[in-house]
């Protein structure tokens, strides 16, 4: 009896064996029922007979987003070769399953030779379509990190409406070759906060905690921590961008303790009495507080633990990076500089402190218009020879030549030989003056000309 209920259950066991092989053959080489190619229905066929019926099929391609047919072209034949037959064989190893299946799968193929031209045309009126469907959606705001009061906290994402047009134009060219294309419409996802993007601006940020750095500038230092230099910081594409509101108030600090530019300068002029210039002229330095912001950051990404300030200046006028910031000998203008005075008619030419040259000079008209301006410039080029070019008081336009000139301002006023001019008396500028120029005799310029040089500080009083 045991005997022969062994046999019978090794009789069951081979033929279940001979089923589920024959099963196993049908499916590896037969479409499941529901399955189409190209919505071509091809359920029960093999590779052969599916490529067989696709290859002869026409008809125009529609393509329809959340169904809604956006684009159609022209009726065509499908453009199989026998070069495609494998693409079947893949098709079918894609919707394989060992037990016969009545699910509903779309596949696509499309052959080597499509027609990349009619995909473009599809995929212009999919943009075409999600963009005018996104235009009142809102976007959705990724997660991100980011540094605040020397701590870093994640801010977690915002759920959007707006499409995700990749994602559709992806679904387009997944289905190509397929004679009826469905896009199914999906939000855009934001970065989550859990994302491997969010984790490593998080450890880039915390790069960032507890550092400390000096800024010299010329012969003082101040210490800054990290929470003194940056207000916010977040990294983005692997670079860090930051907010340094916070070193402001600093840079205006050091500014107003050193900085020269825009100020008024203590001078000593040649008789030996002490003026005090206008705040006005191009000449000085102050600290940029982008460019400090910028070099301070880079040093605490770079574990720097010093920064020099001369790198941070900027200037006014011609030479907008500064001038005189190395000089604190004179109260910051040196002893190489141009003096001159307007109620002398005068003007001196100092070498390393020592004077190399004094001249009568012929100032601006004494009138708003042409009036030499006071304060402390700086000569901003040298030219020999050269046009002067201009309006005269009337209107008219001038064009002069000069054999030496060397401006000190925007607006046009330079040392300059004056070959036209006949009168030289010391109260020439008060009616017969230049237009702003100073005036120097032919006999005197070309010294003038060379003792001066580029960048060399102009005081006028």
């Amino acid at each position: 009896m045991r005997s022969n209920i062994k046999y019978w259950l090794t009789g069951l066991v081979a033929l279940l064996v001979i089923l589920i092989a024959g099963m196993y053959i049908h499916q590896a080489n037969h479409f499941n029922k529901n399955v189409t190619i190209n919505n071509i229905a091809v359920g029960g066929l093999t590779a052969k007979q599916a490529f067989e019926k696709v290859k002869g099929t026409s008809g125009a391609t529609k393509v329809y987003v959340d169904n809604k047919l956006v684009y159609q072209s022209k009726p065509m034949k499908a453009k199989f070769t026998n070069d495609d037959e494998q693409k079947f064989n893949q098709a079918l190893k894609k919707q394989f399953s060992l037990f016969p299946s009545h699910k509903a799968i779309e596949l696509a193929v499309k052959p080597d030779n499509f027609d990349e031209a009619s995909l473009n045309a599809a995929k212009s009126k999919v943009t075409e379509q999600v963009q005018q469907l996104n235009a009142k959606r809102k976007a959705p705001v990724d997660a991100y990190a980011i540094y605040r009061n020397d701590k870093v906290s994640i801010v977690p994402a915002v759920n959007g409406t707006k499409y995700n047009l990749q994602n559709a134009i992806n679904q387009l060219n997944n289905q190509a070759g397929s004679t009826k294309i469905n896009i199914a419409l999906h939000n855009e996802k934001p970065l989550p906060a859990n994302s491997k993007t969010v984790k490593n601006e998080q450890q880039q940020l915390e790069k960032l905690k507890g550092k400390k750095v000096t800024y010299l500038v010329q012969d003082k230092k101040y210490n800054f921590a990290s929470s003194q230099i940056i207000t916010e910081a977040t990294y983005r594409n692997g670079k860090y961008n930051f907010n340094t509101a916070a070193l402001n108030k600093q840079i205006k600090k050091i500014n107003n303790e050193q900085a020269t530019l825009g100020k008024p300068f203590k001078f000593r002029t040649h008789s030996g009495a002490e003026i005090t210039t206008t705040a006005n002229g191009s000449y000085g330095w102050k600290i940029s507080e982008k460019k400090a912001g910028d070099s301070l950051t880079k040093a605490i990404i770079n574990g720097q633990q010093e920064v020099n300030g001369k790198n941070d200046i900027e200037g006014t006028g011609y030479n907008t990076t500064g001038l005189g910031y190395n000089i604190t000998t004179n109260h910051g203008i040196g002893n190489t500089y141009a003096e001159v005075s307007l109620a002398d008619q005068r003007a001196y030419f100092y070498k390393d402190g020592k004077c190399v040259l004094e001249s009568d000079i012929v100032s601006g008209t004494n009138n708003e218009g042409n009036k030499t301006p006071k304060g402390v410039w700086y000569i901003m080029y040298q030219q020999s020879p050269s046009v002067l070019r201009g309006q005269n008081d009337d209107g008219s336009s001038y064009a002069s030549k000069v054999n030496y000139w060397s401006p000190f301002t925007e607006t046009g006023c330079g040392f300059h030989d004056a070959s036209w001019r006949h009168n030289w008396s010391k109260t020439a500028y008060l009616s017969d003056g230049s237009h702003g120029c100073i005036n120097m005799q032919p006999s005197i310029a070309g010294q003038a000309y060379h003792d001066l040089e580029k960048d060399e500080p102009v005081i006028v009083y």
